[in-house]
């Protein structure tokens, strides 16, 4: 039989007449074996585990609790049940050996970031569960206070206010494995409740946070991976990523590039994309050598990757043995493709979709032509983000990354007529595709912090302690917050934060194994001084 820890399996051997408790034994049941561990015989040595050389051959076995009615196997992971039956049992989810070594994964990478950090003179430093409700972008979860009745506190989305009042404070170097919540729907790399590696520092700019970053991630890949990360890692633009891939969080092991060719439909006959650039709609293209041979099955597969999009198809064109072929073989000279080349072309007036779908096929043929090597680690920085955007269901401005960023020195003109324009000293780090974490060099100045928070429509009256501590003398400061839970995943080969969190919540934000969240005794409810109000009933 196998025995069972967090570190791994080994042999047992007992022969029943002298261990006699062994015939009773189930699966799962907790134990207690002495014996003496001795070398297995060439022959019969196991592979598959550790400790495959050896075995306990036991002389003594106690039960010290019993398993009964087990929903599922927890070494059989071919008989895996449905994720909801996993998070309904996690406890037991856990002890497969793959989650055993997910979690342990997450614990390598933190424990190595400590030291590295506290090596290079950071402090780690605890920010406030419970904080004050602050509109800084996702909506807060509200907290009632029993004894200050009608008042709330708020979960902290981020520690942003607090770590840059630490700078303000004195503290200078600052780190913390900050648990940050955000009341938003769910997806495959976000939950309701997540870890952020954040780290901030006094009298520094952009390039010391990407240094000290840039470090980090060395440290982890070759601890982690035995791989050595390029570093520095190399810097794009927002402008030039999206241009580029369609993205600001490219993934770029993939060597293939987009191209805007709208002059090209410019009174074309076709018509379909000659009416977009009429309406000032933009024409993307994506060009390659077709080594694989798309055949036309594989671009309608591309084909409904960007309906989503709202995208109906695809417009194409090939060159083969010197011809043309494909719904644009009529409207392009032979010339414009060197031999063996496909082109994947969409037209749009909405240019984020537009480039959303573009990067969307990019990845996709990436991978179907084998251009990306999965097991390798690729970072880079995109850096001069806008400092605002307009909201999509409001048309308001509002921040594209956080309000408490600086505006870059040569755009402070355009904030009184035309902050769309103005660019944040804002940057991302990304890593194989994944946006990893946003970094910033601050605005420390009260003045500048209460002009930025009016364009955004935000009341200054909202963050008065944090202005208050401003007008303290705080110092030039610039920090980064980023995902501990995407990391662990890349590092993981995941493609979602799920299994690298100990207790998920599923995707509509449940607890399954505790049954939450939960209704409370009407006392409780009553002892906060507040009330529910009940659905209303739709009119028939």
């Amino acid at each position: 039989m196998h025995l069972r820890d967090r570190s791994g399996l080994v042999q047992v051997v007992c022969n029943p007449k002298k261990v006699a408790e062994v015939s009773s034994l189930h699966a799962e049941d907790v134990i207690e074996i002495q014996g003496t561990v001795t070398a297995r015989p060439a022959d019969q040595t196991d592979e598959r585990i550790a400790s495959g050389e050896v075995e306990v051959q036991a002389e003594a076995l106690t039960v010290l609790n019993r398993a009964r009615d087990l929903p599922f196997s927890v070494e059989r992971e071919e008989l895996l049940p449905s994720e909801e039956m996993r998070l309904r049992y996690r406890y037991l989810d856990l002890r497969r050996p793959q989650m055993t070594a997910y979690i342990g994964l997450r614990h390598a990478l933190m424990q190595l970031g400590r030291s590295y950090l506290a090596e290079k003179g950071y402090w780690e430093i605890e920010t406030p569960i419970l904080a004050r409700s602050t509109p800084e972008g996702a909506r807060d979860f509200l907290v009632p206070s029993r004894l200050l009745k009608g008042k709330f506190y708020a979960l902290p989305q981020s520690p942003q206010l607090y770590k840059q009042i630490l700078m303000v404070s004195g503290m200078d170097r600052y780190f913390q494995w900050g648990r940050c919540l955000r009341d938003e729907d769910l997806r495959a790399d976000r939950q309701l409740e997540h870890t952020q590696v954040d780290i901030e520092t006094s009298f520094a700019e952009e390039r010391d946070i990407q240094h000290l970053v840039e470090g980090l991630f060395h440290l982890w890949v070759k601890e982690i991976k035995n791989q050595s990360l390029e570093i520095p890692f190399p810097a794009i633009t927002y402008s030039q990523a999206v241009e580029r891939y369609g993205t600001d969080k490219p993934d770029i092991r993939n060597p293939l590039e987009l191209e805007t060719v709208t002059e090209r439909f410019k009174g074309s006959e076709f018509r379909i994309f000659a009416d977009i650039v009429e309406k000032k709609g933009t024409v993307r293209a994506l060009r390659f050598k077709d080594d694989r041979r798309f055949s036309r099955k594989d671009i309608d597969e591309l084909a409904e990757e960007v309906k989503p999009f709202g995208f109906p198809g695809i417009a194409w064109v090939k060159k083969q043995e010197g011809n043309l072929s494909g719904p644009l073989s009529k409207f392009m000279n032979v010339q414009e493709l060197a031999e063996g080349e496909l082109e994947l072309t969409l037209a749009g007036t909405e240019k984020k979709l537009l480039n959303q779908a573009m990067s969307r096929l990019r990845d996709m043929c990436g991978r179907k032509l084998g251009l990306v090597d999965e097991d390798q680690m690729s970072a880079l920085w995109v850096t001069d983000f806008p400092l605002f955007e307009l909201d999509d269901e409001t048309g308001k401005i509002v921040p594209a990354h956080h309000i408490f960023t600086s505006p870059q020195a040569q755009d402070l003109k355009y904030l009184d007529t035309d902050p769309l324009k103005v660019r944040g000293r804002l940057f991302d780090v990304v890593l194989n595709g994944w946006e990893l974490g946003s970094g910033s060099v601050r605005c420390h100045e009260r003045n500048m912090q209460e002009k930025l928070l009016g364009i955004a429509g935000l009341d200054p009256a909202h963050f008065d302690f944090f202005l208050k501590a401003l007008d303290a003398g705080a110092p030039p400061h610039a920090g980064i917050g980023m995902g501990f839970d995407r990391i662990v995943a890349i590092f993981a080969g995941l493609d979602s934060i799920r299994d690298t969190i100990a207790f998920p919540k599923t995707a509509s934000g449940q607890g399954l194994m505790e049954g939450q969240p939960a209704e409370v005794t009407k006392l409780q409810i009553e002892e906060l001084g507040i009330s529910i109000a009940r659905p209303r009933r739709k009119k028939k």
